[in-house]
């Protein structure tokens, strides 16, 4: 008699949230933590604590000038993007937003989620009537790097200074990209 394996098909997708309940909120932060300890945060170099990682996550989402998306792998939320609109009084800048945190958990890495979270911000800043988008990133993460530049996204600048990691100066990378 023939014996077959279950077939487990993994599951992706992207999510523009306006709220995250509990367990969405615990997954996010896992998620955080596990690319900040990646080497991968937004700006963070060491996990910070549960209560102040949610206060930030649900300070994002009160923010009206910023929209945020969520990867998820099989259910659970293991990545970001965060698009951060110009202010309002700005008129000369009102064309082109900044993505950041934008990252994806190191477990989670593989299946598409960054090239995923991008698109669909790149999608809803069409539709909003955006020409252009930003965003900047440090120098040593060269996979989000990759995923940027394949994209279509132009290096326009860098800082030498852009970062201090382990008291070492890290170089940042300036983008933008014509939608």
């Amino acid at each position: 008699m023939e014996q077959t394996r279950p077939s487990f098909e993994t599951t992706v997708a992207v999510d523009h949230v306006a709220e995250l309940n509990r367990l969405d909120l615990d997954d996010l932060c896992d998620a955080t933590d596990a690319a900040i300890v990646d080497g991968n945060g937004f700006g963070w170099l060491e996990p910070q604590p549960r209560d102040q990682m949610q206060r930030y996550w649900k300070g994002v989402l009160l923010v009206p000038e910023r929209q945020l998306w969520v990867g998820r792998l099989d259910g659970t939320v293991a990545a970001s993007a965060q698009l951060q609109r110009p202010p309002r009084h700005n008129e000369a800048q009102g064309h082109s937003p900044q993505l950041t945190t934008h990252f994806v958990a190191p477990w989670a890495r593989g299946h598409g989620l960054a090239a995923m979270l991008l698109e669909a911000v790149e999608d809803y800043c069409r539709g909003e009537g955006f020409s252009h988008l930003r965003l900047d990133v440090r120098e040593t993460q060269t996979r989000a790097i990759e995923v940027y530049e394949a994209s279509g996204f132009k290096r326009w600048g860098t800082l030498p200074s852009y970062a201090r990691v382990d008291n070492k100066l890290i170089t940042g990378y300036f983008y933008v990209k014509t939608l």
